[in-house]
This record gives structure tokens, sequence and C-alpha cells, in this order.
């Protein structure tokens, strides 16, 4: 029986998460976690595959306004939702949902996607490349401490109810969206995906618990989620502090944050994952070696309308370097683009037959669109040629970000 692959219709969501669930080990989600993303789901971008009667794969999108260099919110596409049936696995059913997907982003005007990946190696064939990484940390708080800055002492904490303070909490990730590349604005719902606390999900540690920095008249200036483990061995109490957010716009309120983290009664460790790649917390400890940082890879990026794309984000530098770009799993992208820079920032990019400087792939050029990965560095990799001397450092310079772009939430 051929394979039928159609939008998702509202009735059909049950039996297309089940499949989800069982293309990623068969554990069923918890009810609080399930009907949120239910909600979440947005049926007209998600595909399931048939077979007969079987759903055998699905893939979403998410309608997201990501961040770019310069400030700009960009329409985006959240890839999502994406799995295959054990049974139908090596027949090109991801290949031909990846295919439709990515047409369907084009023809709505949307001109980058963006996903996680669950395995790195199979996204970079439809043209993904890595753009963020993430850090994970577990300080060792009985041999760490927090230099902090002028002004930390004075900050005033207070515990609130993590649902209570979620507006405020808001306001502060909403200012902050435009200062770092990468992070998603939140549309409507996505509030409550930081407050999802299913049980099965604590491993044990408590509730979901709020700090929230406030200033004299009591507005709230920054924010930190965390749960605590507690623990205890024969020498006594040992508790572990597990972080899921911390956002501030000043220095002294994320110093104060982190050192409250860093102090709490009956923990001798805090850990936090999906923190940025220059996370100001590397500066503030005392000993970085005994935090255990480590890097991973977080947004995988995709250009869909490579020349909107570039338009939409400014540059650190002026420049004038024509691209030979091979992409063929989106041969629209594919060609020699001239891409022009001028002093303010704001760029051109069209077609041109004038001879190509910089030689790379789709994928490539996505990794250092927003700002973190260098083109000098994938150069080195044998992943970038230049044609012209000078062309390769000049366009390294221009893509190249102030901080380190960073996706915020999961999706």
């Amino acid at each position: 029986m051929a394979l039928e692959m159609r939008v998702l219709r509202s009735d059909e969501w049950n039996v297309w998460y089940e499949l989800l669930e069982l293309a990623f080990g068969g554990v069923p989600e918890p009810t609080e976690e399930r009907e949120l993303y239910r909600s979440l789901t947005e049926p007209e971008r998600s595909l399931g595959v048939w077979d007969g009667e079987a759903c055998v794969g699905t893939a979403g999108a998410f309608s997201f306004r990501l961040s770019v260099p310069g400030g700009a919110l960009v329409p985006a596409a959240g890839v999502t939702m994406v799995g295959v049936a054990p049974t139908h696995r090596r027949r090109g059913v991801l290949t031909s949902m990846m295919r439709r997907q990515l047409d369907d982003v084009r023809a709505g005007g949307e001109p980058i996607a963006v996903l996680t990946a669950s395995e790195p190696q199979i996204y970079g064939r439809f043209g993904y490349g890595t753009a963020t990484y993430s850090l994970a940390v577990d300080v060792d708080t009985t041999r760490v401490r927090l230099n902090v800055p002028p002004g930390t002492d004075a900050v005033r904490l207070r515990l609130v109810d993590p649902r209570e303070a979620l507006a405020d909490c808001e306001r502060v990730y909403a200012a902050l969206v435009a200062t770092r590349p990468g992070m998603p604005a939140r549309q409507p719902g996505w509030e409550r995906q930081a407050l999802l606390d299913p049980e099965a999900r604590r491993a044990g540690a408590s509730p979901l618990k709020c700090v929230v920095a406030e200033t004299p008249d009591g507005e709230v200036v920054g924010y930190a989620r965390y749960r605590v483990s507690p623990d205890w061995e024969q020498s006594g109490s040992d508790g572990t502090v597990r972080v899921d957010d911390v956002d501030a716009p000043d220095p002294a309120v994320y110093a104060a944050l982190w050192r409250y983290l860093c102090e709490i009664d009956l923990t001798w460790r805090v850990r936090a994952s999906g923190r940025p790649a220059d996370d100001p917390l590397l500066h503030l400890v005392s000993d970085v070696r005994r935090i255990g940082a480590r890097q991973r890879d977080a947004l995988h990026l995709r250009l869909v309308d490579l020349p909107a794309a570039l338009r939409a984000r400014t540059y650190g530098a002026a420049l004038d370097v024509t691209l030979e770009v091979e992409d063929a799993f989106c041969p629209w992208n594919a060609g020699r683009w001239r891409l022009t820079v001028g002093a303010d920032g704001a760029a051109r990019c069209v077609r041109t037959e004038d001879p190509a400087e910089l030689e790379l792939s789709v994928r490539e050029l996505a990794s250092a669109y927003l700002g973190g990965i260098g083109l000098t560095s994938l150069a080195a990799a044998g992943r970038v040629r230049e044609l012209r001397p000078g062309a390769l450092r000049e366009a390294s310079r221009a893509f190249a970000g102030d901080v380190a772009p960073w996706l915020s939430h999961g999706f």
C-alpha cells in the first residue's frame, strides 16, 4: 500500500502524537506536558504520513519570531515533533516530510527554519547548520565563590509563586530578546512552558520555585526558576539546586540571583544547562575549573529564502563579497549572490554574474548567520573556500556578533 502524507486533522492528534512518543522511546509523556503541547500544536503546519490507518511519520512547525543580529525579529518555522515509526525507516519518509515542510515554509514567506536535533547528523543533509551552542555547568559550591560587581548587595530578592510572578518574569524576558540573537519572542501560550512541572519529571526534586529581584518600588528586574533535590549522606546534607532559568539585564542583579542559588542551605552543588555559551557566570566564579562547564550544539538553522534572510540581519562591518552557494535540497538558493553591507550595517543581497569570492554550502552560511560561528573557523575545517585573498577575513568580521547567540528555551 502506498504511503500517504497529509496535513494533520485535529481529531488525529492523539494517534499522531503517540507515534511521536514511540519514535522517542515509547514512554508516554505526563498528562500535563501532553496537554500543553497539544494546545501549542498548529495542525495546519503539522504533517502526518499514513500507511493505511496507521500513522508512521510526524513533523510539525511552530510559528516563531527569532531575534537576529541587530535586534530584528524574523519570522521562523520552529521545526518540531519529527518522528518515523521503526517499521518504516529507510523508506524516504523523513526526506519526504522535510521536502514538503521546506516548500511550505518558503511559500509562507518565512526566511529561516530552526530546530533542535535529537541526532545532529540527520539534519545536515537537509541544509541545517549548527548556529548556537549551549553551556551546562555543575558548580561545586564548597569550592567556588562568586566575585560579584558593585551594587549586588543592594539587590532585593523575594521568593514568589512561579505562576503569580509569570507576567513580571515575561516582561524581563521580552526585554532581553532583541539583545541576543537566537532567542524566540514568546508567542501566546508559550509562557506556560516555563511553568511545566509534572511530578514525574522531577526525579525527586521539589516543585518549581521562583525568586525575583525587585527595585525599591517593587518592579521585577530579574528572576530565577529552580528546584531543589535534597539528599543526605552519613556526613550530612548533600543537596543539589537544579536551575531552569536565570534572566536579568543588569550585571548586579544577575550576580545576586546566581549568588542566591549558590548559597541555598543544605545544598552543595548547582546544576544548570541550556545557558549561553558566553554566560557571565564564567567570569563571576572564583575557579572556573570547578564548575564543570560543558558545551553542546543547541539551535540548528536553515536558510529557506537566502537573500531575504541575509537582508533581515545587520552586520558588524561594511562588506562587499560575492558568495557561491551550494544548496542541493533547496536549489532556489543555489548559485552566486552578491552581499553588500553599508556603514550602517544594513545589507543588500542580489543574484550576480560577478566572479565568486567565497565558496560554501548553505549549511555553513546558516551556521554563521547568527554571528556565533566564524567563517574563518569553518574555513579552517575546509568548509569554506576563499577565492579572493582577504574575502574570508572581511566576511567573517562582518558576520560576527557581539554576544554568543542563544536558544533560550526548547520547542
